[in-house]
């Protein structure tokens, strides 16, 4: 008797002890941190470090229309001092748009909306995109100290079929004017497509490119990244408005207000400018987050709508910057000049800082 009133007070205190015990291993989870942490270990002080000066930019496309190319001038003037002997884009590689054209089923409004069509200038110079690119980069490593028109009319072919349409602007813009001509795999809409890249409201093009050929550099690299992109949700309806619940918030109502203030100002003497600084704020990472990614991830969909988002955001941005590790790498000791959407910056200067040969330049003092 005594046995079996005993037995279910020992399920019951080991029951109790087993709830206890989840409780403190959920308790535990989040508490730990690890004693190694990558970015405290820098190469050595004798070593030239690779310098990366992170530069959030508005989109210039959105800009209103009073804006002018004109304006970014003090601008490229403060980028060119700095003298950065790489520039990375927020653009796709054509070996990724490549890739993701192989899988539509997944990809296709990824394609449709980031990845340039090369199919005029594969027939022109009868290469598809890998093999563009590869012969791109066999021309590089064989690049003479003065190239003559005609190489830098092929390399501006080369990398339109490969997808690589801001590098091709470099090269064309180092070109004289009387030598941006046809020839050499560029036919007329060819080169129609490169006169009209020159003006096209977009900062690859207005700003990286035309600070690439304006420091002598060969090209610029793409390290945007769109792999993590997966079809429509299950309720597109219910995922957009949960996105939007959440977006609707007292920081992101301030955001947008300080935005449309400065991007209204922005065809003003020192407008361009002002917007500039106020993205490369130090407080504008944490407005970021506050706004969007941090108010996502608290939004209470039982489908998890916001962190599903966050984790395809925090995804994009550790490939764009491993993307950036791998151009470093490449030559040791680089000077890279990053442009990317304001959102973004406070992200890639989060991961950049972990990285063992990346020093951090303070965009804010390269922009007074």
């Amino acid at each position: 008797m005594r046995r079996g009133l005993f037995r279910p007070a020992i399920i019951a205190f080991t029951l109790a002890a087993m709830i206890a015990g989840s409780g403190a291993a959920r308790a535990a989870e989040g508490a730990y941190h690890p004693a190694f942490q990558p970015g405290r270990h820098k190469a050595a002080a004798t070593a030239r470090p690779n310098a990366v000066l992170v530069l959030g930019t508005p989109h210039l496309s959105g800009l209103p229309d009073s804006f002018r190319a004109e304006a970014l001038a003090p601008l490229l003037d403060r980028l060119a001092a700095w003298r950065p002997t790489a520039i990375a884009i927020e653009n796709l590689s054509g070996l990724q748009c490549d890739s993701l054209r192989r899988s539509p089923s997944r990809y296709a409004a990824t394609v449709k909306d980031y990845c340039p069509d090369t199919s005029a200038a594969g027939e022109a110079t009868g290469l598809d995109v890998p093999a563009a690119n590869a012969a791109a980069e066999r021309m590089l490593a064989d690049w003479p100290a003065a190239p003559l028109p005609a190489q830098r009319r092929r390399l501006a072919a080369l990398f339109l079929a490969a997808g690589e349409p801001a590098s091709a602007l470099v090269q064309w813009l180092r070109l004289p004017p009387a030598e941006r001509k046809e020839g050499e795999g560029i036919d007329a809409a060819l080169r129609a497509r490169l006169d009209t890249l020159e003006h096209r409201r977009n900062e690859s093009f207005l700003v990286a490119a035309a600070l690439a050929a304006r420091l002598g550099l060969e090209r610029v690299w793409s390290v945007d990244d769109h792999s993590a992109d997966q079809p429509d949700p299950a309720d597109p309806k219910a995922y957009e408005a949960a996105i939007m619940a959440a977006w609707n918030n007292p920081a992101a109502a301030a955001r947008r207000a300080e935005d449309q203030r400065l991007e209204a100002g922005a065809a003003q003497p020192g407008g361009l400018m002002a917007l500039y600084r106020a993205h490369n704020d130090p407080a504008a990472a944490e407005m970021a987050y506050r706004s969007d990614f941090g108010a996502a991830l608290a939004e209470p969909s039982p489908q998890g709508f916001g962190r599903a988002y966050v984790g395809w955001w925090e995804t994009r941005n550790l490939r764009m910057v491993a993307n950036i590790r791998e151009v470093l790498a490449q030559r040791p000791g680089t000077r890279l000049l990053a442009i990317v959407g304001a959102s973004h910056k406070g992200y890639y200067e989060a991961y950049l800082d972990q990285m063992h040969d990346v020093a951090l330049v303070d965009a804010a003092a390269v922009l007074r």
